[in-house]
């Protein structure tokens, strides 16, 4: 079985850092927002083996452009992969109650 490499873009990070500031801070639960940081983290690096098992989203464009999205309690995290370098692209991780793809636009 292949073996992906996850390649988390600088956006993703941020949006991983975002979220845990806001857990932490604002809501003022560090030791949730550290256990929602390491579960992001885990389904993000589950995405190394069998990627193509997730689908590609419905939305368009971004269907066209191959974007698949999991969700992780109230959050869905994109990628996409290149199947030829054996590598997934996180590209965001986005609050569901946003309007989807109006984030996505900014990506």
């Amino acid at each position: 079985m292949d073996k992906y490499k996850i390649k988390i873009t600088s956006q993703a990070k941020d949006h991983l850092r975002l979220i845990q500031e806001y857990i932490a801070i604002e809501l003022k639960v560090p030791s949730i927002a550290k256990k929602m940081l390491e579960l992001l983290k885990s389904k993000i690096y589950s995405l190394e083996t069998m990627p193509n098992r997730i689908k590609c989203i419905d939305e368009k464009p971004w269907q066209d452009l191959g974007f698949r999205k999991i969700r992780v309690k109230n959050y869905y995290i994109y990628f996409w992969i290149d199947d030829k370098k054996k590598e997934v692209h996180i590209v965001a991780i986005i609050y569901v109650k946003m309007d989807q793809g109006r984030q996505l636009v900014k990506l």
